[in-house]
């Protein structure tokens, strides 16, 4: 699936992909600035969480918990120096535990990822909306 769209459409967005019945962990791509954190945020809305949502850049991890007591748990491992950091940290747990799991740089623990999950790749456009390929 590929979506373009502005920072207006995002609801309809997540909830576009949430209705493409994605895997339960999503690792994001894209070069920083271009939305990935903003993007989980509606994703997280649309799945039901009421709290505020943030970046865990400097927590790893943000766990969240929708309407329907689902756990949903939002990873930037931009920081990490190795995937022994991530394994220490318990990512493992999350990741097999059956709850949406949402992944920023995910390239940094190739390793680690499970069989099955979905991709979301994101790019900038010219004319400033963005390019989303869901796979």
């Amino acid at each position: 699936m590929e979506i373009i769209f502005s920072i207006n459409e995002l609801q309809e967005v997540a909830e576009k992909i949430i209705a493409e019945n994605p895997h339960k962990v999503i690792v994001f791509n894209g070069q920083m600035g271009v939305g990935k954190t903003t993007l989980i945020k509606a994703l997280s809305k649309v799945l039901g969480v009421n709290d505020t949502t943030s970046s865990p850049t400097f927590s790893l991890v943000n766990e969240y918990q929708t309407n329907d007591q689902q756990n949903v748990y939002h990873f930037d491992v931009y920081r990490l120096k190795s995937e022994a950091e991530a394994l220490d940290m318990g990512i493992d747990e999350y990741l097999y535990s059956g709850h949406w799991c949402f992944i920023e740089w995910a390239e940094k623990i190739p390793n680690l990822l499970p069989d099955n999950y979905s991709t979301i790749a994101m790019t900038s456009a010219p004319d400033g909306k963005r390019i989303l390929r869901l796979s």
